[in-house]
């Protein structure tokens, strides 16, 4: 009831909006997550007209094209997360967005030098402009709505924008890649990215109590971002790395010891300094259990959308357009999710919304990966593609909702930080695994390219399939404590509204 109370006697931005301010600003802000997943779509349809122009690339070194971008999106949020509590959510988003267009730009003008090394490290950059938008858009929002059914919609819409945005991205890249040349894909992002950082000066106001911190009161935590994001990337490059050259290359082996290495020398660090940046009470309890499933749904969800574009373009032979037209109902039916979600979150319990969000991820998986190469797209890919918005838009709304209200006003950005973190890290990890997977426990038959697709959407299932064990588990460790509570303490006006 304090809580409740403190929220009240607080003045959040939301609360000056006219309805048409009000809507310009929430689409100001979701345009981050629209973009975001816009980066990922615009790599993953025209992969394969990408990959000719630097020459015959084999499908191993062609997965780095979506992978690099994941990367860098989901192991620079921490820090963008906690430098926007530092010196303001507002500055750190429109930076972002103006670094995410510097080198879209640069990703098309690749082209030129004819080395897709070269075009993997712009990739690679263009994904650290979302790593700055996606935690500070989240943190905004967090402070601009007070808790309540009003903010969860809101939350929701911002989840919902995940598939459109891919869609819009894959739309967009495969018209240039077919009709015109594959570059103007990114250099029209690059336009989108300026226009939006633009517009967002005006559009969002500044927050009251919106943390700055000139005075150095809060360091930064140098030592911990630098060995956290360095271990982040070394274990993520020997995941991806080692299906193209090998698990037996020492190079694999040395990147993955040394990334272990620093996630120990990572964790010893925070434990140690002031203001750490991921405080510990934010990986215990109910948010481990959380984050937990974020990180097996959208590891297979990785899997899910990379594998199903191949199998549509190398096996089924639809055109980068054709598959992209397939996609289109993931729209809908994402917006449909996102709303039910923003509805359900304040009347059932989370750990029942993971479960479903679960159970979407892994039947859509195993409907995809049971397809046969001949059969009609309206028969099983189309049901998956119907049902797997549910798992992403029920599972990212809910974790971001949560972690919002447990934490403080000033620790919104990394709150943000740590689901956009796990999100975008597991597609990349996702793509490096399944790819390991795919390689080696298809070795006696490599030419069959069929079985080695169903092997990668094996292994989302037993992912998306630990993600539903964990949820489960969630669900029954929460009835436990709710009956506890409910049996040491006397009911209260808030126990009977719940």
């Amino acid at each position: 009831m304090a809580k409740a109370a403190e929220h009240r006697a607080e003045h959040y931005a939301s609360e000056d909006f006219s309805k048409l301010q009000e809507a310009v600003f929430v689409l100001c802000i979701i345009s981050a997550q629209l973009l975001t997943q816009a980066g990922l779509g615009q790599a993953i349809a025209p992969l394969h007209i990408i990959g000719e122009s630097f020459g015959n690339l084999p499908i191993g070194q062609l997965s780095w094209f979506p992978a690099a971008y994941s990367l860098t999106v989901g192991t620079f949020i921490l820090i963008a997360g906690r430098l926007g509590d530092m010196y303001g959510h507002k500055l750190m988003f429109v930076l972002g967005f103006l670094w995410f267009g510097l080198w879209s730009l640069i990703a098309g003008v690749s082209v030129y030098s004819g080395s897709s090394i070269f075009f993997d490290i712009c990739r690679a950059l263009q994904g650290i402009g979302p790593a700055f938008t996606l935690p500070n858009a989240l943190a905004i929002l967090g402070h601009a709505y007070p808790p309540g059914p009003r903010k969860n919609m809101v939350f929701s819409l911002f989840g919902a924008a995940a598939p459109g945005g891919f869609v819009l991205g894959a739309l967009f890249s495969s018209l240039f890649a077919q009709l015109a040349w594959w570059p103007w894909g990114y250099w029209v992002m690059a336009i989108a990215c300026v226009f939006v950082a633009v517009l967002s000066i005006p559009v969002i106001p500044r927050m009251d109590r919106e943390p700055k911190d000139p005075s150095g009161k809060h360091q930064f935590d140098f030592a911990g971002s630098l060995t956290g994001v360095a271990g982040l990337i070394l274990v993520n490059v020997a995941w991806n790395q080692a299906p193209s050259v090998g698990w037996d290359d020492p190079s694999v082996f040395i990147l993955l010891i040394i990334g272990i290495l620093l996630f120990i020398l990572f964790a010893f660090i925070e434990t140690r300094v002031t203001d750490p940046l991921i405080p510990t009470n934010l990986l215990s309890g109910d948010t481990g259990f959380i984050l937990a499933c974020i990180a097996a749904g959208w590891s297979s969800f990785g899997i899910w959308v990379y594998y199903l574009w191949q199998f549509m373009q190398t096996l089924q032979g639809a055109t980068p357009l054709n598959a992209t037209a397939r996609f289109v109902p993931v729209m809908i039916s994402g917006f449909l999710a996102a709303v039910t979600t923003g509805f359900l979150i304040s009347r059932i319990r989370t750990s029942i919304i993971m479960v479903l969000a679960m159970l979407a991820f892994c039947v859509g998986t195993v409907l995809t990966a049971t397809t046969p190469v001949d059969q009609i797209y309206w028969a099983q890919i189309f049901v998956a593609i119907l049902i797997m918005p549910w798992g992403m838009d029920m599972s990212f709304p809910a974790a971001t909702i949560i972690l919002s209200d447990v934490v403080p006003r000033e620790q919104q950005g990394i709150a943000a930080s740590l689901v956009n973190t796990v999100v975008n890290y597991s597609i990349s990890i996702g793509l490096g695994i399944a790819g390991t997977v795919q390689v080696y426990a298809n070795r006696s038959t490599p030419d069959d390219v069929l079985r080695g697709f169903r092997l990668a959407w094996y292994t989302g299932i037993g992912l998306s399939g630990m993600g539903v064990l964990v949820a489960t588990a969630y669900v029954i460790k929460s009835s436990i404590k709710s009956q506890v509570r409910h049996h040491h303490e006397e009911p209260t006006q808030l126990d009977t509204i719940e």
